[in-house]
């Protein structure tokens, strides 16, 4: 009998390796899932909270909608038969990509690439209490350089996450997911991952709504790059429209152009866009090998640099802000 207990007492505390396995196989062995969770960004000035909605269908079908709590700003990443899209119903746009997203491009509110992250991490840590499995692991994101290191929090009943936080190099929070409902199984129909139904919806929703317009203001990088100064500021004007261009140079040269955002009449007609989708947090971006684009409160920003990794890229995007220069 005694040995019996300490068979079964043995048999209940699961190795990292058998937890990471069976977390992996219900995560990423499934047809198709839906999840709700809220993201909060703490790299800026004030804490910015998003609502997120997540469909995956296999083989490779998602759709994520993500929404700005407070300010009914919305946008959207979708995959499909035709290719990779953002919707930006805003600026009445939709762009599309040639990418492979999200693959190479891992995001903590997709749980495949969570199950990811964790099985490419042979350093990953596991931690237990009461009911929850703890990981921590590294991110493969285009943040990874500023947010290194993620914890991932799995309930030992549902075998689920349950939150993530995305850290700094000090181990700061920087970024929180909390997951409010995933139902695996659920599967959309192919026809619902079109652009064009999403669009319809949008279009409806946003015809009757006031473009505002905003006086434009120059935005600078607040960066701690000693290294690398701010040459030269102009201005010039081209068909009545705006454009303000920074030179920095020093060991990480960039260039950062801005000028108002072009309002599309409709969403209909996708826009191509080079490079992978780019989730800055705040918005969905453009970036290449050499540049970065995206638009943010009614202006569109493009940095361009032969000497800045894209995870550098990502860093003076993300700190881009309507302020004088630091």
């Amino acid at each position: 009998m005694l040995l019996s207990v300490l068979m079964l007492a043995a048999c209940g505390e699961d190795s990292p390796e058998e937890v990471l396995k069976d977390l992996n196989n219900k995560w990423n062995d499934v047809k198709g899932y839906e999840l709700d969770a809220t993201m909060e960004i703490k790299t800026g000035t004030e804490p910015r909270v998003y609502d997120v909605n997540v469909w995956y269908t296999e083989p490779d079908f998602y759709r994520v909608k993500v929404t700005q709590q407070g300010e009914d700003v919305t946008q959207m990443i979708i995959r499909n038969k035709d290719g990779v899209f953002v919707v930006t119903p805003s600026l009445r746009k939709t762009y599309k990509f040639q990418s492979d997203w999200p693959k190479q491009n891992s995001q903590a509110y997709l749980i495949g690439a969570l199950a990811e992250d964790l099985l490419a991490d042979k350093n990953v840590k596991m931690e237990e209490d009461e009911g929850n499995y703890i990981f921590t692991a590294a991110t493969r994101n285009n943040h990874k350089s500023i947010m290194p290191k993620q914890k991932i929090v799995v309930n030992k009943k549902t075998m689920l996450p349950t939150t993530v936080s995305v850290l700094n190099e000090t181990e700061e929070e920087q970024m929180l997911i909390e997951f409010k409902n995933i139902d695996l199984g659920m599967k959309h129909k192919e026809s619902e991952y079109a652009v064009e139904k999403f669009n319809n919806e949008e279009e409806k929703s946003t015809a009757s709504a006031d473009i505002e317009s905003k006086d434009f203001q120059t935005y600078y990088p607040v960066l701690n790059w000693d290294t690398t100064k701010l040459k030269d500021e102009k201005t010039i004007s081209e068909d009545g429209v705006e454009r303000v261009i920074l030179t920095f140079e020093g060991e990480k040269a960039f260039t950062l152009v801005q000028q108002p955002a072009v309002y599309e009449e409709n969403l209909t007609v996708p826009v191509f866009a080079p490079g992978d989708p780019a989730d800055l947090g705040f918005t969905i971006g453009a970036i290449t090998d050499n540049s970065i684009s995206w638009e943010r409160d009614g202006v569109s920003f493009f940095i361009a640099s032969n000497d800045l990794t894209k995870d550098e890229m990502m860093e003076v995007a993300a700190s881009v802000t309507a302020s004088s220069l630091k």
